[in-house]
């Protein structure tokens, strides 16, 4: 409506009053000028004009978000282009240098050193020889992807009938991401790779007929190909890397593409997987830290003993012998998860062996030097420190191998210096053995010791390292790939896994005889092995003995361990763990994970699903249970033993100097 004041002038101010002259004379007054009628809008027009207005206004801010939404776009597409570009050059530089880097050639290496060939032949002529169960398996095959297309064809129709189908149920931990099963196209691609794969894996293991070994070897190799196809292992197969890659406008596959070459170059020349963030531990700083000293060193190891910290100890020290293959640390990672310091908590003297990290000086040292200069010799020492005639031994995986035989080695010569010996997860008998027995025939063997002359006499640590990655390809080699390289996600500090990385060389002498007289032979184990003259004979050990296994363990098998235990020719004590060969032994109570199964008649069982049906189950560690029957052999309490001023001088804090060897 109009306004009802006088409009104001450009201003802003009111127009100006008639000018006065300064005349007697009245002013001669003019008649106004017309204007035009000033016209008002009505109320309808009014709103019609602040409507126009407003959708002008609203018109131009959707084109301008509009335009902006272009512009972001752009950039979008600049920066995945550039990122994408950029992740190219990286991973094609990293494999030039790889391409044009000296490689080293020998004419005698042999084309299949596993011997994968001969066993797939072996398995085909039994499938050949048996064409029901050929047609059968094609069949069973067929009908599933006609099932799985149908299912399929029904959900992109609308229907939701996909978990019918027997592989949408199958739990797989490369494919736990919603998105697998989100899509259409990405469900499809799981179901028909675990379709397939599993059927070609079930296959193979329903052989019947052909030696166990060559079976076994087909098993392992052709699982190893099928989870090397996953499509988790691809980019454009992988919709969660897919994701993050569009996410981060290629950021990510720049970061992954750093980290492969950085890996290749770590490898120098070969891919290095990164499995955790190395530089977040440090041995002694974080990592191995319970208070100690190194009381005594030879060539072979460093002697640790580690502070009490009750007041009492039991009389009868612990020594325990960890695996020369490995660093000791992984039994005293973080004060949370170190069986050592959780020994010395119970009112146990624990002395442990620091084995030294082999150079080619060391080529020549035999399993018989570490036996006489491994065992014996620290065994002796501890009891000097000590001032005891006896002491408590433990030996874990290789290392109680050792420990073993050393115990057979005594009997015969009448030596009672270890009353009792506990193993963790160490094999004897090694018919049954776990997946590396699939590394130890002849032409393998052969081919290891033609890589260790190469070397001027050793195995490099990282050789070990890849064969036990091989062994748990999906968990150790596949699941950082993706994450590492697709995926460019930053590694985590995982104490175990530093450990892990954290490898040492293996002496060209001692590490075939290991594996040709232990692992091919089975020698130990058919009364076949000799050291210094002396026959061993694992029934001739009478002592105590507490055996402990893991129920997943795929390096020493439970059944395995089982076999060895029967051997001995004293009480033994045999306990089942939960998980594997290291969580299943680093188990600390307080964590309150896993299980364990106890039977105490084990001779009575006639083998290993035997014991295993009448054992009873129990929630948490075994350590407990292990704690309370080591008590029983370490005599009465004493004065708690201060390292530093026993007979044997201290030289240095724990963890010593040999583990700070890097291979």
């Amino acid at each position: 409506m109009p306004s009802a004041r006088p409009p104001k002038t450009k201003s802003g101010s009111s127009p100006a009053k008639p000018k006065v002259t300064s005349k007697a004379t009245a002013p001669e007054v003019k008649a106004p000028l017309k204007s035009a009628p000033r016209k008002t809008k009505t109320k309808p027009e009014a709103i019609s004009s602040a409507y126009e207005t407003q959708t002008a206004s609203a018109s131009h801010e959707k084109a301008s978000d509009h335009f902006g939404a272009k512009v972001d776009a752009l950039k979008n597409l600049e920066d995945l282009s550039l990122n994408l570009a950029k992740a190219a050059m990286t991973a094609q530089s990293a494999l030039a240098q790889t391409l044009f880097r000296p490689q080293d050639v020998t004419d005698n290496v042999p084309s299949d050193p596993f011997q994968v060939g001969p066993a797939m032949t072996t398995v085909a002529k039994a499938l050949a020889s048996d064409p029901d169960k050929l047609v059968n398996a094609q069949t069973e095959l067929m009908t599933g992807y006609l099932q799985l297309w149908a299912a399929m064809t029904r959900r992109s129709l609308g229907a939701d009938d996909n978990a019918e189908m027997p592989s949408a149920k199958i739990k797989d931990k490369r494919f736990s991401d919603p998105r697998w099963e989100q899509n259409v196209i990405f469900d499809m691609m799981r179901q028909s790779y675990l379709l397939s794969s599993n059927w070609l894996n079930n296959l193979i293991s329903s052989v019947e007929g052909i030696d166990p070994i060559a079976k076994r070897r087909a098993e392992f190799f052709t699982k190893l190909v099928t989870d090397a196809f996953s499509p988790s292992n691809f980019l454009m197969s992988n919709p969660a890397a897919l994701d993050t890659l569009m996410n981060t406008n290629g950021e990510s596959l720049v970061k992954g593409m750093q980290k492969f070459a950085e890996d290749l170059a770590r490898g120098d020349g070969k891919l290095k997987i990164s499995q955790a963030d190395y530089a977040h531990f440090e041995v002694g700083k974080n990592v191995a830290t319970t208070p100690g000293k190194v009381v005594y060193r030879n060539a072979f190891f460093e002697l640790l003993q580690y502070a009490p910290t009750t007041d009492k100890v039991r009389d009868i020290p612990l020594l325990i012998f960890p695996p020369w293959i490995n660093k000791f640390y992984i039994l005293d990672l973080q004060p949370k998860n170190s069986l050592i310091k959780w020994l010395t908590d119970q009112g146990f003297s624990v002395f442990v062996t620091s084995w030294v990290n082999p150079d080619i000086s060391m080529k020549d040292v035999t399993f018989e030097d570490y036996l006489t200069q491994g065992i014996y010799e620290a065994t002796k020492q501890v009891m000097a420190q000590c001032g005891t005639k006896t002491v408590n031994a433990v030996g874990y995986c290789i290392g109680g191998t050792l420990l073993g035989t050393a115990l057979a080695h005594m009997a015969s010569k009448g030596d009672k210096s270890i009353g009792s010996a506990t193993f963790f997860t160490a094999q004897h008998d090694f018919s049954e053995a776990g997946d590396l027995l699939l590394f130890t025939n002849d032409a393998w063997i052969d081919e290891l010791e033609r890589q260790m002359d190469a070397a001027g006499g050793v195995l490099p640590g990282a050789a070990m390292a890849d064969t036990f990655n091989a062994l748990r390809a999906n968990d150790l080699v596949w699941s950082f790939f993706v994450n590492n390289y697709l995926m460019g996600k930053d590694l985590t500090a995982f104490d175990l896994l530093c450990w892990n990385a954290d490898q040492t060389r293996m002496p060209k002498a001692l590490h075939m005889f290991y594996l040709r007289k232990f692992y091919n032979e089975n020698a130990l184990s058919k009364g076949e092995l000799e050291l210094g003259g002396i026959k061993i004979d694992l029934k001739n050990v009478k002592i105590p003995i507490f055996t402990q296994a893991g129920r997943e363990d795929h390096i020493a098998p439970p059944v395995s361990v089982f076999k060895g235990a029967k051997m001995f020719g004293g009480d033994v004590t045999y306990v089942l763990a939960g998980s594997g060969h290291i969580a299943g032994v680093v188990n600390p109570p307080a964590a309150q994970k896993y299980m364990h199964w106890i039977n105490k008649n084990l001779s009575a069982a006639t083998n290993y699903d035997d014991w295993l049906s009448k054992a009873s189950e129990h929630p948490g560690s075994w350590w407990l249970y292990w704690a309370e029957w080591l008590h029983d052999k370490s005599g009465d309490w004493v004065e708690a033993r201060d390292p530093s001023k026993g007979p044997l001088k201290p030289i240095l804090d724990a963890p010593g100097s040999y583990v700070m060897v890097k291979s």
